[in-house]
């Protein structure tokens, strides 16, 4: 069982820019430096990602300095129509100058061109995202201005390493924010209800190696009129520290082991399903749309599959409740990066 818990309040990487103490974490107890790292800054990745959504739509938002690749990135999916659209700008060499914040309790994120503003702004107990893309797709313009509220709680953080020497990787998942707000796009109105939807942070700091893939999945929902929501994933680095498997109920995080991905041969959009080692995460899943993305620019090569669906099953809290979940919207995915 791979589950150590990481409680010292330390420096992320020791002299020679290796993690200090690889496992996880219920809050950002180890503290990231940039200047700390041993790598080129053309090998540093940092994002923040935020996903937002709902049972009949959904938005995502990437802000995004990975060395010699930017990547700023929108998403907006209407589940009820069966359609997505992603907008994605590429800015080449940023090394560092987006001044991405070195802990995701501190700093606002923001990037500005002649088409697109985007800003994730941070206050005590709450996250603002605003967007306006002009163009966003058939010359239309997407806007949004959307609160996520933070209330004090657990999140999942974990410290991977890979077997090369200064390769790391620090990822702080934050569920079962409250969600209001809206955005709009083509004409219609897309409104968010704090009361039933969720918005979910990945912020993400490391050095990675060039060829890596994953398996990640993520949901909130209201079960038993309490924020419930998961992480879940495995595919690179060293874990044999920790995985990010993990529950939230009511605020507080139960750590899973391990949990499998089972998806279709002949389609993403066929029903996958979800085992687990210890018996605490057997899940259902049933596609409704595949975000799928290629770009094969020189040196750089993703290929995604970001399946949403409906998640029906069983999950056992640490001390052996089990919560019935029917129909959570939610996402899996699988993605193959050479960056």
């Amino acid at each position: 069982m791979r589950n150590h818990e990481v409680t010292n309040v330390q420096d992320l990487l020791d002299e020679h820019g290796n993690l200090r103490e690889p496992g996880w974490s219920r809050q950002m107890v180890q503290k990231y430096h940039r200047n700390q790292i041993k790598a080129p800054a053309f090998r540093i990745k940092e994002w923040d990602y935020y996903l937002v959504l709902n049972e009949n739509f959904a938005a995502a938002f990437t802000i995004s300095d990975d060395g010699y690749i930017g990547l700023q990135s929108v998403s907006i999916l209407n589940f009820k129509e069966g359609w997505e659209h992603t907008n994605t700008i590429l800015n080449p060499f940023p090394m560092g100058r987006m001044n991405m914040p070195e802990s995701s309790q501190r700093g606002h994120v923001a990037y500005k061109d002649k088409n697109l503003k985007m800003y994730f702004l941070l206050k005590k107990g709450e996250r603002r995202l605003v967007c306006k893309w002009k163009n966003f797709y058939q010359g239309k313009t997407f806007e949004c201005d959307i609160i996520l509220k933070q209330p004090e709680m657990d999140t999942m953080v974990i410290a991977t390493p890979w077997k090369k020497r200064h390769t790391f990787y620090y990822n702080q998942k934050i569920n079962c924010m409250p969600a209001s707000g809206s955005m709009t796009f083509d004409g219609q109105m897309y409104t968010f209800a704090p009361e039933t939807d969720y918005g979910t942070l990945d912020w993400g700091r490391g050095v990675w190696t060039y060829d890596n893939s994953w398996y990640w999945g993520s949901g909130n929902a209201t079960v038993n009129e309490k924020p419930f929501g998961f992480n879940i994933g495995y595919g690179f680095g060293d874990t044999s520290a920790a995985t990010e498997n993990m529950l939230f109920y009511d605020g507080r995080a139960h750590k899973l082991d391990d949990v499998t991905f089972h998806i279709p041969r002949d389609s993403y959009l066929s029903p996958w399903t979800f085992t687990s080692s210890d018996g605490r995460f057997e899940m259902d899943f049933e596609p409704v749309i595949d975000r799928a993305a290629r770009t094969a620019v020189v040196l750089i090569e993703t290929d995604q599959h970001q399946v949403f669906g409906k998640m029906s099953g069983r999950a056992v809290l640490d001390d052996g409740t089990a919560l019935e979940i029917k129909d959570m919207m939610c996402f899996a995915e699988y993605v193959h990066n050479r960056y």
